[in-house]
């Protein structure tokens, strides 16, 4: 009994590992495209004043 309760054990352990590192990847990409964001309208300021 106590090998059936461990196999069913490790899809959830997986599953939950899974789910903290796409909440990890979703908040890298949130910083990265904010950052891009900033980026982009510092190159647009400085390309509108050289006019």
């Amino acid at each position: 009994m106590d090998y059936i309760t461990f196999l069913t054990i490790i899809p959830i352990l997986l599953y939950l590992i899974l789910f903290g590192v796409g909440i990890y990847v979703l908040v890298l990409f949130i910083k990265l495209a904010r950052r891009g964001i900033k980026a982009l309208d510092l190159y647009i300021e400085e390309k509108s004043n050289r006019m």
